[in-house]
């Protein structure tokens, strides 16, 4: 570029408007491209990720604060979160979940590990559909225990209890309750086995 270029050329404008040159809004878009992949290198030297930009802009565990969640939660800033959801302290949630706590209210309890793409429900329109709107949306509070873990794209069923350190399997549907120290899995899924220290209590409740 020459020095007269350099004077025609229009600077770049300090805020939006309709008036914006496509010059300009190439500029900023260069800029903007330039301040995310600093961002994004900081990211990779200092966690060895990549993420969103949404990510690049927050922090998960300020993410989590501002919905009250306890100390030590975090969670991806692209995680839906709906209503009333309460969760515990140093629980983890992955991103791309749905957590859903319309239908009465969600509780999810300490040390949980809520992983990637976790869908947890507490209401359903299936009668409201079928019925062509004669029926009303259902609604049912939702509960996950204490050290939980849930795999990867699991679907949690509104109603649903699921008791303390259990496990529930990859791609699972849980349209049941799951007893304390249970690992299941399957759609729907089904109970393959129970921690030893909760069998006794467990049994003693048939």
């Amino acid at each position: 570029m020459t020095v007269a270029d350099e004077k025609r050329r229009t600077p770049m404008p300090l805020k939006f408007d309709g008036g914006m040159t496509e010059e300009q809004a190439d500029e900023w878009l260069a800029a903007c491209r330039r301040f995310f992949q600093i961002l994004a290198a900081r990211k990779k030297r200092l966690f060895n990720r990549r993420v969103s930009i949404a990510d690049l802009l927050s922090e998960r565990q300020d993410n989590a604060a501002a919905y009250g969640f306890g100390e030590g939660t975090t969670m991806y800033d692209n995680v839906l979160v709906l209503s009333e959801v309460k969760v515990g302290r140093n629980t983890w949630i992955g991103p791309g979940c749905i957590l859903d706590g319309s239908g009465g209210g969600l509780e999810i309890g300490d040390w949980c590990s809520i992983s990637a793409g976790v869908q947890i429900y507490t209401h359903n329109t299936v009668n409201r559909s079928i019925s062509l709107g004669e029926k009303p949306v259902d609604y049912a509070s939702t509960k996950i225990g204490h050290g939980v873990y849930i795999g990867p794209n699991a679907i949690i069923q509104m109603g649903v209890t699921i008791g303390d350190r259990a496990v529930i399997g990859a791609n699972s549907l849980v349209n049941r309750n799951i007893p304390p120290g249970a690992k299941a899995f399957g759609s729907p899924a089904r109970i393959r086995g129970i921690d030893g220290s909760q069998l006794g209590s467990e049994r003693g409740k048939t």
